[in-house]
């Protein structure tokens, strides 16, 4: 027989949660008096309640009370005054609605409702202080958890702790096995919501979780047959994802980060599966990734070093030589 002394501690469930506390915490939400604390015990407990996202979603006034939160803040950001306690207020809401975006009962009509498109001014921001990095990221985080519920380290590198505050790690944890869940549903919205050149410019200018995040939506749109034949479809869409994937990989070649280049390298593979961006690449990939560049700092990543031989023997294949062996410019 087992003592109970010497077992090991039992996580907190749902069960051992005070249903009547979330209950009170869900209807304090909708007085502005009661409201900030609310939000931050509820964004504590976004883990250890698995049917908080349908309680939000369902309870009269709560997502309204969010959005709330998240107008309020429009004015901070141009001209950008948002303060850290703004910020992590704000972010707190936020996670709420990330929770109701991965939730399966509750993200397609999160989506219907098109709620990501009030988080889009704060990805249109550019300021480089803490509190908007961390309003952006959130907000990342968000988008990411609508459309790739619970994303693995396969595909994007853990975010711990340690980049976040508490208030904004909750929201940007990206932890779990992939799901793909309704995901055709979602590319499509973020493709006719423009989240591509937003996603963008936080590639070209954020710091680097936020462009790794970013980086990695923009690799989840074109890893879609849609999100790929969208991207290439005009010149301008394609010249513009190429122009700065190739400033991303001049600034890893002097600030190396080996989860970002990882993405960087996989957007570019699968740009090359499509015919009019393999012979555009031919032309404008960057000579780091031909050469030894980043071989220490992929030394270990077996799986990137595959995909760069790949991406490299893609722009090989059917490319016309002299008898050298020399590529011929094209006609």
């Amino acid at each position: 027989m087992h003592s109970l002394a010497t077992a090991a501690p039992v996580p907190t469930t749902l069960a051992q949660v005070d249903r009547e506390k979330i209950y009170q915490w869900i209807n304090e939400l909708s007085s502005p008096e009661t409201r900030e604390n609310a939000l931050l015990e509820l964004s504590k407990k976004r883990e250890s309640v698995p049917d908080l996202a349908p309680m939000l979603w369902h309870s009269f006034g709560t997502i309204a009370a969010l959005l709330q939160e998240i107008v309020n803040i429009y004015p901070s950001i141009n001209p950008p005054t948002l303060t850290a306690h703004q910020s992590n207020r704000v972010c707190n809401a936020l996670a709420l609605l990330q929770c109701v975006a991965s939730h399966p009962e509750t993200r397609s009509a999160f989506l219907a409702a098109h709620i990501p498109l009030f988080l889009y001014p704060f990805l249109h921001t550019v300021s480089k202080t803490r509190p908007f990095e961390y309003l952006r990221l959130t907000s990342l985080g968000v988008i990411v958890e609508t459309g790739f519920h619970h994303v693995g380290q396969a595909d994007l590198e853990l975010l711990t702790s340690s980049d976040l505050p508490a208030s904004a790690s909750q929201s940007a944890g990206i932890t779990g096995a992939l799901v793909k869940t309704d995901e055709q549903e979602v590319i499509n919205f973020l493709l006719t919501t423009e989240i591509i050149p937003l996603c963008l410019r936080i590639m070209e200018s954020g710091s680097e979780l936020s462009k790794t995040v970013a980086t990695f939506i923009l690799q989840k749109i074109l890893l879609d047959d849609t999100g790929l034949a969208y991207i290439c479809q005009t010149y301008e869409r394609f010249s513009h994802v190429a122009m700065i994937l190739g400033k991303m990989v001049l600034q890893l070649s002097k600030e190396p980060s080996a989860r970002l280049l990882k993405h960087v390298v996989r957007c570019y593979l699968r740009l090359s599966d499509n015919p009019r961006a393999r012979e555009a690449l031919r032309q404008c990939l960057p000579d780091q990734l031909k050469d030894t560049t980043f071989a220490q700092v992929l030394k270990d990543d077996t799986t990137t070093k595959r995909w760069l031989a790949q991406l490299v023997k893609n722009l090989q294949e059917g490319q016309v030589t002299d008898p050298r062996g020399i590529p011929l410019p094209p006609q």
